[in-house]
């Protein structure tokens, strides 16, 4: 009972911290909404990165192809077929006269998305370090180009339209909770607790008869799948370019995770939440914005400079984030 108790509380600290923010969302202006909707999407692909790199201690920077390819099929599925031969002349035959509707594309973008990432952990899985985190890379590389150029599979070069705009701040909200409820029931499970053992003590893990590999594998499908999710609710907030989900958006939610703390799910998301506001602050400062009756135009670029800058300063004053990679707790554990 009181496992269960200390369990409830550390997944209530950051799906109150979601809802809260939901809520902070319907009682502004409705461009402002827009940061608030976008912020929560971001929180869902933190989460998903969390899931295998938290976990697991292995950096990747190819998860936001997952993300992508999640963006792809919700888009291509959701766009009305009497519209597809315009926006995508060249779409696959079969792709063409097959349309879902919004949830039903959402949930097939975390089904191909992790299909493509069990694909991808079968050889790379058996990675570590630094050849991990290249190898990583190169799956970012190569689905940005497939996606660039293949216009069998989607719109290529141009940006997709005519896909329904149905993220708002309820399916976001709802979606980002649904990936932190997953992502938490895995970190409680015996697959997260085995996959924490392998970061900690590979070699004690694998005494014990832990497959290092096996782990890795679970953990990176099921991120896959979540950031999968998480593209489809990406695709149907906003115009979708290869551009969107590339080297931007690998950088800017790797700098979340770290920044909050890779190695716990309430740190994913305090960083998400916390660098989508500087960051949406910035993006505005960099249009023009006023501070205490003085107007200041910012450079254009300030706000990578600046996130880049609060990232190294993390790293050097507290490398465990700000929340020092661990879950926070609503009351304290009684003693008895």
């Amino acid at each position: 009972m009181k496992r269960a108790l200390l369990a409830l509380q550390e997944l209530a600290a950051p799906a109150l911290l979601v809802v809260v923010a939901a809520l902070f969302g319907t009682v502004v202006s409705l461009s402002t909404q827009a940061y608030f909707t976008d912020a929560l999407v971001s929180v869902a692909i933190v989460v998903a990165l969390y899931t295998f790199i938290g976990n697991s201690g292995v950096l990747s920077f190819g998860h936001i192809s997952f993300v992508a390819i999640g963006a792809w099929t919700a888009g291509v599925l959701s766009v009305p077929t009497g519209q597809k031969p315009a926006i995508m002349p060249n779409l696959a035959h079969f792709m063409r006269h097959w349309t879902t509707g919004n949830l039903a594309s959402i949930a097939l973008a975390g089904v191909i998305a992790g299909v493509c990432a069990l694909i991808v952990a079968f050889p790379l899985m058996r990675l570590s370090g630094l050849a991990a985190g290249i190898a990583t890379f190169g799956v970012l590389e190569i689905t940005h180009n497939m996606l660039q150029y293949e216009e069998r599979i989607g719109p290529g070069l141009n940006a997709f339209s005519s896909v329904p705009e149905t993220t708002g701040l309820l399916q976001a909200s709802v979606g980002t909770l649904i990936v932190i409820v997953i992502a938490f029931a895995y970190g409680r499970s015996r697959f997260g607790r085995l996959l924490r053992a392998t970061r900690e003590d590979p070699a004690a893990a694998r005494a014990a008869g832990v497959s290092i590999y096996r782990q890795r594998l679970i953990a990176f499908t099921l991120s896959g799948i979540l950031a999968g999710v998480a593209g489809g609710l990406y695709v149907h907030l906003l115009p979708v370019s290869t551009n969107s989900v590339y080297l931007d958006l690998t950088f800017i939610t790797l700098a979340m995770l770290v920044i909050g703390g890779a190695t716990s799910l309430w740190g994913a998301v305090v960083g998400a939440l916390a660098v989508s506001a500087l960051d949406s602050y910035l993006a505005i400062a960099e249009n023009g914005a006023s501070l205490f009756g003085l107007h200041y135009d910012l450079p254009a670029g300030t706000r990578v400079v600046v996130e880049g800058a609060l990232m190294a300063l993390v790293l050097i004053v507290r490398p465990s984030g700000l929340t020092g990679g661990r879950e926070v707790r609503l009351w304290p554990r009684h003693r008895s």
